[in-house]
């Protein structure tokens, strides 16, 4: 196998500046200078709905990287899993933010983030699951990042402002995660018979959420073209999509696992609600 990057021609057209670590270490801000008034034509509630999902798949799915800290196969992968956590974290207080300032509440993103029990989240079962195995993480991630990066590309054209300059800024950093998570799976799949054993059984234990991500937003084939290309790289096999199960996180059903993360996540928060840091 060649480690060169078999990843990069998925790449093309994301190549303005390194974008890496845009929430990590960049503190730009995305919004200076944008508009928060909602344009004549949007729907408040719908935006809200909008901001509230994407913002509580990027905070569940960055609370999971965060558990690989002192765990990942190398001190050079827990950096980067933190800091592609921490891109999540950051496009997630954007998201809440502008929620509360157009859902009529005028909610922090702390109180999103914290003081909601499970059924109030609308978050994707995928990015709940247990990290498993590297491999599993792997898939996940590459899933995830796919769907979303092509979501986001949409939304950069979306007639909110501020919706518009988070999707835009999020595109430089999940371009990066998709590529990320698509180098490992080549890796892991055409490596030894172990490590493909293990990246296929990741890719068959995702592919079953994976009609969830399409029927919240249909990118179903841009994300397949992705996978496609990725799991042939890696001389993996592509598992079918299967149909979609009743019932989704978007509407608030959730895996007995989401409860449990967000009991760690918030736990800080909820002893100590009035606490400022």
């Amino acid at each position: 196998m060649s480690d060169d990057h078999v990843y990069l021609s998925l790449a093309e057209g994301h190549e303005d500046g390194d974008a890496r670590w845009a929430f990590g270490t960049g503190f730009e801000d995305p919004l200076y200078g944008v508009s928060t008034a909602v344009p004549e034509g949007v729907d408040p509630a719908e935006l809200a709905a909008c901001c509230l999902a994407l913002g509580d798949d990027a905070l569940v799915t960055a609370q999971r990287l965060a558990e690989w800290t002192t765990r990942a196969p190398e001190l050079e992968e827990e950096v980067a899993l933190a800091n592609i956590g921490l891109d999540l974290l950051g496009q997630a207080r954007l998201l809440y933010a502008r929620c509360g300032q157009v859902d009529g509440t005028e909610r922090g993103e702390d109180a999103y983030a914290y003081f909601r029990d499970a059924d109030d989240f609308r978050s994707v079962r995928l990015a709940e699951l247990p990290n498993g195995d590297f491999a599993f993480s792997m898939a996940r991630l590459l899933v995830l990042s796919a769907w979303r990066l092509a979501h986001f590309e949409r939304l950069a054209a979306s007639a909110d402002p501020v919706l518009a300059a988070v999707a835009a800024k999020g595109v430089k950093e999940l371009t990066y995660h998709r590529q990320y998570a698509a180098e490992w799976v080549v890796r892991l799949g055409d490596g030894t018979a172990e490590s493909r054993r293990r990246m296929q059984a990741g890719l068959d234990q995702v592919m079953p959420y994976v009609s969830e991500l399409f029927a919240a937003y249909d990118a179903g084939e841009t994300v397949l073209a992705v996978l496609r290309q990725v799991t042939e790289a890696a001389t993996l096999s592509l598992p079918a999509v299967p149909e979609a199960a009743a019932g989704s996180g978007r509407e608030g059903e959730h895996t007995e696992h989401l409860a449990a993360l967000l009991a760690d996540l918030q736990s800080v928060a909820r002893a100590h609600p009035e606490a400022t840091w």
